[in-house]
């Protein structure tokens, strides 16, 4: 169970914010925000301050512990870097099977280095032109253009347009 997200999706769907909700439970935003981003855990006696504040217990928050299969924006997680900002699409993907992410790339900028690994990569490109590099092979690619292979050389991906590059890239197992 990804106790973060659903915290977030009860306190969504109660229309609260994250300084409300810390409010409510003697909390800081700061906490609120680390838990809902799994960055942090609570114990027992917060956790059901917690709960209780959005309108439920520990039973009903742990009863309905059904699979999550649509993950809206606000559940994305984002990292920026100088020239790179990447979403992760699917909340804690890196337990599943697969880990889809999109990709902003500013011009000349460029993913780190992925060493080789056991499973495979996918990519789409969305928009801009991307150079695929995959040990000493170099590989143009464009807007709707796609990738896929094995990744076991080395891997990365530069963005040698003139404007952002986005795309979509699914690594499995996950590897981000």
């Amino acid at each position: 169970m990804q106790i973060g997200s659903k915290i977030k999706r009860l306190r969504l769907k109660r229309n609260l914010t994250q300084e409300e909700l810390a409010d409510r439970c003697e909390l800081s935003k700061g906490f609120i925000s680390q838990l809902e981003n799994d960055l942090t855990s609570p114990s027992i006696e917060t956790l059901d301050d917690i709960v209780q504040a959005l309108g439920t217990s520990l039973k009903q928050f742990f009863a309905d512990d059904d699979e999550q299969i649509v993950f809206r924006a606000e559940d994305h997680f984002v990292k920026e870097y100088d020239d790179c900002t990447i979403r992760w699409l699917v909340t804690n993907s890196q337990k599943n099977e697969m880990e889809p992410i999109l990709v902003t790339l500013s011009p000349g900028g460029e993913t780190d280095d992925d060493m080789p690994h056991e499973g495979e990569e996918f990519g789409y490109v969305i928009s801009g032109s991307v150079l695929l590099i995959i040990g000493d092979k170099e590989i143009d690619c464009k807007e709707g253009d796609s990738f896929y292979f094995t990744a076991d050389k080395a891997h990365n991906i530069k963005n040698v347009s003139e404007r952002d590059a986005v795309f979509i890239w699914v690594s499995s197992p996950p590897n981000f």
